[in-house]
């Protein structure tokens, strides 16, 4: 069964490795290689490797005495994988300095903002922040009820328990995995165009991402207030209410704090899919080319986030302290 193991673990990383070889040859100088071949000969490495005792598999697995060659593996499979990125990214480091004049009309516009829409600007950010606080406030006690139940240490101790954690994990990963740019996108055919198309979205996000942010904090908690509860006769509410929620509450408000900081960034991304707020507006100056306009945006939007980088990390700083 060990050798299983490290034979399958092996054979997955020479299958990367071979099958980016093959798709670097085809995409540099048009050189098929079989997909016969790419998928049997990292078989043939991974049972030749794993049994001459140095492979990356052995060191993976914690293997006391491993040789040196899982170094020069491991080399060869970082090394390939930034050479696919550099292709795949099609990185141009002399257009990055040679071209850099065809972005003078917007530099100039962004250093040069229009003051004149200074009002109906403040309008949309104002929005915008309470766009990102509404769906903050309106997640947290979607979270914090679903956080105990994605919590492994106490999840485990039963059958419908266990089910319980992977299906909530289950789910907040999904959601979570799901740009909020998407589902705005999805609320907008929804509600239509405007901030609840926006708010909505985030709330969705939010939740998914405080339900782990949340339970992770649970699974830290101290387990001997849990365990001296239990042996009074507790009820699993009542372990919850006096073990639980005591240690968690200030660890919450910080996570939630830096949530509502997060949402206000999230927000202006929201508004460029008909989310409302200052995103929308941003979007709208950009299509029309008004760059002294979008310069304003931007610069306003740079304060808005620097006051709540400051003001979030202060209470975040104090909650964690006390």
């Amino acid at each position: 069964m060990k050798y299983l193991k490290l034979l399958l673990i092996e054979y997955g990383i020479w299958l990367y490795i071979i099958a980016c070889l093959a798709w670097l040859l085809f995409r540099l100088f048009t050189l098929s290689i079989p997909a016969w071949f790419i998928l049997t000969e990292p078989l043939l490495l991974a049972v030749l490797i794993v049994f001459s005792g140095g492979s990356v598999a052995a060191k993976i697995s914690g293997e006391a005495r491993v040789k040196r060659f899982w170094q020069y593996e491991a080399a060869v499979a970082i090394v390939l994988s930034v050479v696919m990125a550099w292709v795949i990214v099609e990185l141009k480091p002399l257009a990055f300095f040679t071209q850099a004049g065809n972005t003078a009309s917007i530099l100039k516009g962004i250093f040069n903002p229009n003051f004149e829409q200074l009002v109906p600007m403040l309008a949309a950010l104002v929005e915008t922040i309470y766009l990102a606080l509404l769906a903050t406030v309106l997640a947290i006690p979607f979270a914090f009820v679903l956080s105990f139940f994605a919590a492994k240490n106490l999840m485990f101790g039963s059958v419908i328990g266990r089910i319980a954690y992977i299906l909530i994990r289950t789910i907040s990963t999904l959601f979570r995995s799901i740009e909020a740019i998407v589902w705005a996108i999805i609320f907008v055919v929804w509600v239509g165009i405007g901030p609840f198309a926006g708010m909505l979205a985030l709330w969705i996000h939010s939740i998914a991402a405080l339900v782990k942010l949340y339970s992770e904090q649970i699974e830290n908690i101290d387990p001997g207030p849990v365990e001296a509860i239990k042996a009074t006769g507790a009820s699993t509410l009542q372990v919850w209410r006096y073990a639980v929620a005591p240690q968690i509450l200030a660890p919450y408000l910080a996570f939630t704090i830096y949530r509502w900081d997060i949402n206000v960034r999230m927000a202006t991304i929201v508004g460029f899919v008909g989310g409302g707020g200052i995103g929308l507006a941003l979007y709208q100056q950009q299509q029309m080319l008004s760059w002294r306009n979008v310069g304003l945006i931007m610069w306003l939007i740079a304060l808005v986030v620097w006051i709540m980088d400051i003001f979030s990390g202060y209470i975040r700083e104090k909650l964690i302290s006390n």
